[in-house]
């Protein structure tokens, strides 16, 4: 097995390689980098405001000169002092060809030195773990919940196969698998925020404003108050697809010859279903635990980060793609990256854990 991880651990080096190198490869060709979003707002706030609030950090403190008229290659930049763009594309690195741009990327992130953000006056790593306590929130309560309904109902549907319970409960998980989760989401607030019905639930955050004068007790009703509604509109989708899951690998399970002798020598069906059944059909479901828990943390939730307001990473990613903030874009990719692959490994190991029959010492990676 140490040789095996040992084999996953050194293919990450070039599949990471391979995913920054395309990611910025097509940045490149990307149109308003953050050299256009400057000139953007300068232009739009005729050259007087500050970018952000702090645009003056932001652009070095360079003055604008938007008297003149002078070609460049960036869109709008038409009146502005070519000296400025040269300190915009310095302070951004963009002074520097783009093969150089990248080593020096991938050799700061081998460090895991992130930088800057373009437009926060913040480091991106700090950035990124401050947001990182709402995606965990998210992902690890949606994982959670999705697998304590999704287990009992998937095992008593392969026992009832056929019957009015997994007609109409599988009727219910289509139903609630067909529903887009942020459209769900809008639903439950109009009914249930202060929409047009009533108003139960907080419409934004994960917190009330008066957090710290709670008690310990007080804090964790506020908690799951504000959560109610994010999570009951992600686990609908999300319980569903482990649902359907459990339930045919039960079924496959039960199906099999091991369970006809089990039966035969006079156990009981629920002796042959949790002593037998239950450990191979599972295998499948244990495994994916890690993934289910990562796809939730980092991409289940950017809708329903949005429309909540609950300040998380997906929201985050897609507000700086939106910005062109490319530290923050790439630190997210790199990050998520790595731990995806590191997931994968995880669920191999989980397998040999959950069934010590699996050897893969004796497959290729």
């Amino acid at each position: 097995m140490g040789a095996y991880i040992l084999r996953r651990i050194l293919l990450m080096i070039p599949t990471l390689f391979g995913i920054m190198a395309i990611s910025f490869a097509v940045i490149q060709f990307a149109p308003g980098g953050p050299v256009e979003q400057v000139i953007a707002r300068l232009t739009n706030q005729g050259g007087s405001d500050r970018l952000g609030g702090g645009g003056g950090d932001a652009v070095g403190g360079a003055n604008v000169d938007v008297a003149g008229d002078v070609s460049s290659k960036y869109r709008g930049a038409q009146g502005l002092d070519p000296e400025f763009i040269k300190k915009l594309e310095k302070q951004f690195g963009f002074d520097k060809p783009p093969l150089e741009r990248f080593g020096m990327m991938l050799w700061n992130y081998a460090r895991f030195d992130f930088g800057d953000s373009y437009f926060r006056d913040i480091s991106v790593l700090n950035l990124i773990l401050e947001k990182m306590p709402v995606s965990i929130s998210i992902g690890l309560w949606i994982t959670l919940l999705s697998y304590l309904i999704s287990i009992p109902l998937g095992i008593r549907k392969a026992v009832k196969d056929g019957t009015p319970f997994d007609v109409w409960t599988s009727g219910v998980v289509i139903v609630g698998y067909a529903i887009p989760g942020f459209l769900f989401g809008i639903m439950l607030m109009v009914l249930f925020a202060g929409g047009s019905f009533w108003d139960w639930f907080p419409l934004r955050g994960l917190t009330s404003d008066n957090w710290d004068q709670l008690s310990w007790s007080g804090k964790i009703i506020d908690y799951f108050w504000h959560m109610t509604l994010p999570l009951t509109a992600l686990v609908l989708s999300a319980f569903a697809t482990t649902t359907l899951l459990t339930k045919n690998s039960f079924l496959e399970e039960i199906r099999k010859q091991y369970v006809v002798t089990a039966r035969a020598k006079g156990l009981s069906e629920r002796q042959v279903l949790y002593g037998h059944v239950f450990r191979n059909a599972m295998l499948i479901v244990i495994a994916g635990f890690p993934g289910a828990f990562i796809s939730a943390f980092f991409t289940g939730s950017l809708l329903i980060e949005n429309i909540f307001s609950l300040d998380g990473l997906g929201l985050l990613g897609f507000r700086s793609v939106v910005e062109r903030d490319y530290p923050v874009v790439f630190a997210n990719l790199y990050i998520f990256s790595l731990l995806g692959l590191f997931v994968g490994l995880l669920s191999d190991l989980l397998y040999t854990w959950v069934d010590p029959r699996i050897d893969f010492e004796r497959r290729d990676v």
